[in-house]
Protein backbone atom coordinates (compact mmCIF):
# COMPACT_ATOMS: atom_id res chain seq x y z
CA UNK A 1 0.00 0.00 0.00
CA UNK A 2 0.98 3.58 -1.08
CA UNK A 3 1.32 6.79 1.58
CA UNK A 4 -1.82 7.94 2.22
CA UNK A 5 -2.18 11.80 0.41
CA UNK A 6 -3.71 14.25 2.67
CA UNK A 7 -6.39 15.98 0.74
CA UNK A 8 -5.88 19.88 1.62
CA UNK A 9 -7.36 22.86 0.39
CA UNK A 10 -6.45 26.88 0.37
CA UNK A 11 -9.28 28.74 0.85
CA UNK A 12 -7.55 32.81 -0.08
CA UNK A 13 -9.22 36.01 0.99
CA UNK A 14 -8.13 39.63 2.99
CA UNK A 15 -11.16 38.76 5.15
CA UNK A 16 -10.86 42.21 5.96
CA UNK A 17 -13.44 41.62 7.94
CA UNK A 18 -14.14 38.22 8.33
CA UNK A 19 -18.36 38.06 7.56
CA UNK A 20 -20.53 35.28 8.71
CA UNK A 21 -20.85 34.26 4.85
CA UNK A 22 -17.13 33.70 5.16
CA UNK A 23 -17.33 31.78 8.49
CA UNK A 24 -20.23 30.06 6.55
CA UNK A 25 -18.84 29.14 3.34
CA UNK A 26 -15.30 28.00 5.16
CA UNK A 27 -16.84 25.41 7.42
CA UNK A 28 -18.48 23.61 5.04
CA UNK A 29 -15.50 23.78 2.81
CA UNK A 30 -13.49 22.19 5.49
CA UNK A 31 -16.14 19.61 5.58
CA UNK A 32 -14.63 18.38 2.04
CA UNK A 33 -10.98 18.44 2.63
CA UNK A 34 -8.74 16.79 5.66
CA UNK A 35 -7.27 20.07 5.81
CA UNK A 36 -8.62 23.42 4.76
CA UNK A 37 -5.84 26.13 5.27
CA UNK A 38 -7.69 29.67 5.55
CA UNK A 39 -5.04 32.63 4.23
CA UNK A 40 -5.19 35.58 4.73
CA UNK A 41 -3.63 37.74 2.22
CA UNK A 42 -2.49 41.09 2.81
CA UNK A 43 -0.27 43.45 0.51
CA UNK A 44 1.91 44.74 3.05
CA UNK A 45 2.21 48.11 1.45
CA UNK A 46 -1.82 48.67 2.65
CA UNK A 47 -3.17 48.86 5.83
CA UNK A 48 -6.56 47.47 6.39
CA UNK A 49 -9.31 47.96 8.78
CA UNK A 50 -7.58 45.31 11.07
CA UNK A 51 -4.28 44.69 10.99
CA UNK A 52 -3.35 40.69 10.05
CA UNK A 53 -2.77 39.31 13.61
CA UNK A 54 -6.51 40.83 14.47
CA UNK A 55 -8.02 38.94 10.71
CA UNK A 56 -5.97 35.86 12.00
CA UNK A 57 -7.16 36.21 15.82
CA UNK A 58 -11.15 36.58 14.44
CA UNK A 59 -10.92 33.56 11.91
CA UNK A 60 -9.68 31.27 14.46
CA UNK A 61 -11.91 32.68 17.25
CA UNK A 62 -14.52 32.25 14.78
CA UNK A 63 -13.42 28.21 13.51
CA UNK A 64 -12.52 27.22 16.73
CA UNK A 65 -15.20 24.65 16.64
CA UNK A 66 -13.47 23.27 13.24
CA UNK A 67 -10.84 20.90 13.89
CA UNK A 68 -9.20 20.71 10.61
CA UNK A 69 -8.67 24.68 9.94
CA UNK A 70 -5.59 26.19 10.00
CA UNK A 71 -5.37 30.19 9.52
CA UNK A 72 -2.16 31.66 8.23
CA UNK A 73 -1.02 34.99 6.59
CA UNK A 74 0.61 35.69 3.24
CA UNK A 75 1.59 38.63 2.27
CA UNK A 76 2.76 39.74 -1.64
CA UNK A 77 2.77 36.49 -3.39
CA UNK A 78 0.48 34.69 -6.03
CA UNK A 79 -1.88 32.19 -4.40
CA UNK A 80 -0.62 29.24 -6.69
CA UNK A 81 2.64 29.63 -4.99
CA UNK A 82 0.93 29.42 -1.62
CA UNK A 83 -1.03 26.35 -3.04
CA UNK A 84 2.38 24.69 -4.03
CA UNK A 85 4.30 25.43 -0.91
CA UNK A 86 1.50 23.96 1.22
CA UNK A 87 1.29 21.07 -1.12
CA UNK A 88 -2.24 22.09 -1.32
CA UNK A 89 -4.11 21.15 -5.27
CA UNK A 90 -7.35 23.10 -4.51
CA UNK A 91 -8.58 26.60 -4.07
CA UNK A 92 -11.97 27.23 -2.16
CA UNK A 93 -13.69 29.78 -3.06
CA UNK A 94 -17.11 31.56 -1.86
CA UNK A 95 -19.48 32.83 -4.41
CA UNK A 96 -22.08 35.30 -3.45
CA UNK A 97 -23.92 36.13 -7.14
CA UNK A 98 -23.20 36.02 -10.59
CA UNK A 99 -20.67 38.71 -10.03
CA UNK A 100 -19.02 37.00 -7.55
CA UNK A 101 -18.39 33.88 -10.58
CA UNK A 102 -17.77 36.29 -13.20
CA UNK A 103 -15.09 37.94 -11.60
CA UNK A 104 -13.54 34.19 -10.00
CA UNK A 105 -13.56 32.49 -13.10
CA UNK A 106 -10.69 34.48 -15.25
CA UNK A 107 -8.52 33.95 -12.10
CA UNK A 108 -9.46 30.12 -11.63
CA UNK A 109 -8.56 29.53 -15.32
CA UNK A 110 -5.33 31.79 -15.00
CA UNK A 111 -4.22 29.41 -11.72
CA UNK A 112 -4.93 25.86 -13.59
CA UNK A 113 -2.70 27.80 -16.79
CA UNK A 114 -0.10 28.24 -14.39
CA UNK A 115 0.31 25.45 -12.29
CA UNK A 116 -2.51 22.91 -12.52
CA UNK A 117 -4.27 23.84 -9.35
CA UNK A 118 -8.18 23.50 -9.40
CA UNK A 119 -10.02 25.75 -7.83
CA UNK A 120 -13.44 24.78 -6.57
CA UNK A 121 -16.50 27.38 -5.80
CA UNK A 122 -18.93 26.99 -2.43
CA UNK A 123 -22.08 29.26 -3.01
CA UNK A 124 -22.64 31.13 -0.12
CA UNK A 125 -25.80 30.78 1.83
CA UNK A 126 -28.29 33.13 0.03
CA UNK A 127 -29.53 34.97 3.54
CA UNK A 128 -25.92 36.11 3.41
CA UNK A 129 -25.50 37.30 0.02
CA UNK A 130 -25.95 40.97 0.22
CA UNK A 131 -22.66 40.70 3.20
CA UNK A 132 -19.44 41.70 1.93
CA UNK A 133 -16.21 43.27 4.29
CA UNK A 134 -16.48 46.58 2.31
CA UNK A 135 -20.40 46.88 3.11
CA UNK A 136 -19.79 45.69 6.47
CA UNK A 137 -17.27 47.97 6.79
CA UNK A 138 -19.05 51.20 5.10
CA UNK A 139 -22.58 50.61 7.09
CA UNK A 140 -20.46 49.65 10.33
CA UNK A 141 -18.62 53.52 9.62
CA UNK A 142 -21.58 55.07 10.09
CA UNK A 143 -23.27 53.57 13.21
CA UNK A 144 -25.22 50.78 11.32
CA UNK A 145 -25.78 47.94 12.83
CA UNK A 146 -24.36 44.86 11.60
CA UNK A 147 -25.32 42.23 13.98
CA UNK A 148 -25.77 38.55 12.41
CA UNK A 149 -23.17 40.11 9.32
CA UNK A 150 -19.86 39.42 10.94
CA UNK A 151 -19.05 36.99 14.21
CA UNK A 152 -19.94 39.09 17.41
CA UNK A 153 -15.99 39.68 17.75
CA UNK A 154 -15.90 41.66 14.74
CA UNK A 155 -18.55 43.60 15.36
CA UNK A 156 -17.61 44.44 19.04
CA UNK A 157 -14.28 45.58 17.40
CA UNK A 158 -16.06 47.37 14.50
CA UNK A 159 -17.79 49.60 16.76
CA UNK A 160 -14.91 50.34 18.91
CA UNK A 161 -12.91 51.12 16.13
CA UNK A 162 -15.46 53.33 14.66
CA UNK A 163 -16.39 55.15 17.75
CA UNK A 164 -12.60 56.88 18.02
CA UNK A 165 -12.51 57.86 14.68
Amino acid sequence: MGEQRIRRAVSPGSFDPVTSGHVDVLTRAAGLFDELVVAVLHNPDKSGTFSVEERIGFLEEALAAVANVRVVAFGGRLIVDVCRELDAPVIVKGLRSETDYAYELPMAAMNRHLTGVETIFVPGDGALAHVSSSLVRQVASFGGDVTGLVPDPVRDALVARYRQA
